[in-house]
Parts: structure tokens; sequence; C-alpha cells
């Protein structure tokens, strides 16, 4: 499936000067998440890097994506939320993203430690979400396997932020 022919671009949003790169048409079509999860299995098979006993999504269109690769591997769904979602204990970080700050937070509980976990999102930008959900992990003493994205918007070199673990994407700009 042609990805970057379905997903369409929205322009000055969520502010001025940035492309949103909207995935809701993928996910309408028929076989567009199923074709997504099946990329990301392949990714993940490519990479061998075992067993993977929990799937962190990140809010909140990671928790589609996350949600369903959780459920195709037989592996635990973690959501890590913006703040005040969550009723219990929670981890917490802060990050910068690039237009802004913001906070995510993760419920305390919800990774033992040693699991080996992945994190998933639909967009990998400067990496300051996806680099605060893997302090999330450390915070838990889980291990970071390694990231999926269904996005990855190369011209803002994410990536360097990220910790030294296999990275994936499905779609590049």
């Amino acid at each position: 499936m042609d990805f970057k022919s379905i997903i369409r671009d929205i322009s000055d949003f969520p502010q001025k000067g940035i492309v949103f790169r909207d995935i809701t048409p993928l996910l309408a079509h028929p076989h567009g998440l199923t074709a997504i999860i099946q990329g990301f299995q392949t990714q993940l098979a490519e990479l061998q890097i075992g067993e993977v006993d929990a799937v962190i999504g990140i809010e909140s269109r990671g928790f589609i994506l996350g949600a369903a690769l959780a459920m195709s591997l037989g592996s635990s769904f973690v959501p890590v939320r913006k703040p005040k979602k969550l009723p219990s204990a929670v981890y917490r970080v802060e990050y910068s993203l690039e237009y802004g700050t913001d906070t995510l937070e993760m419920h305390q509980d919800a990774i033992a430690k040693g699991e080996r976990v992945i994190i998933i999102d639909d967009v990998i930008a400067t990496g300051g979400t996806a680099a605060a959900a893997a302090q999330l992990v450390q915070q838990a003493g889980g291990e970071l396997l390694g990231y999926g994205f269904l996005i990855e918007l190369d011209f803002l070199n994410g990536r360097k932020a990220l910790p030294e673990v296999p990275i994936f994407s499905l779609v590049n700009y």
C-alpha cells in the first residue's frame, strides 16, 4: 500500500508554519490499519529483537497503532498520556517539541522491571516526545528494544534525540 498517497497534508496546523501529516484517511481506508501493522511486524522481524513484553503507544494516535500492534504480537499495551489523564501513581517527564513544551505520564505499575518494551507513535519530528517516552521506560526499569513510527520527518533529525536503539519508520518525508 502506498501510504504517502493516502496521508493528507494539513498546512498551518497546529500552528502557522507546521505541515501536519494527517493519518486519519489512512486509518479510514479498509486495509490501512492492517497494512500499517503488517509493516511494523515486518520491520520488527528484520530487526530480530526477539520477544516484546509491552508496546507503548504515545497519546493519541500512538494509542491506535500501539494497541493494534500489541494485540498482533500478544504483548501488553501501555498508554503514555498527557498530564492528569491516568488515575493511579505515575512517572512524569517534561520535554521540548518543535513548537513548545509538553509533559507525558505513564502508570508506575505499567511496566515491570526488566520487561522488554518498544515505543510506537504515528510521527517522529524532533524526537522530543519519543525521547520522553524512553525516559518513562527507564524510570520504570524496563528495557527499551526500539522505536517504530508510521511517519518520519527526516529534515527535523529526530533520531538524534533518541537513545541508541533500533528505529524504524514506514514513511519518510
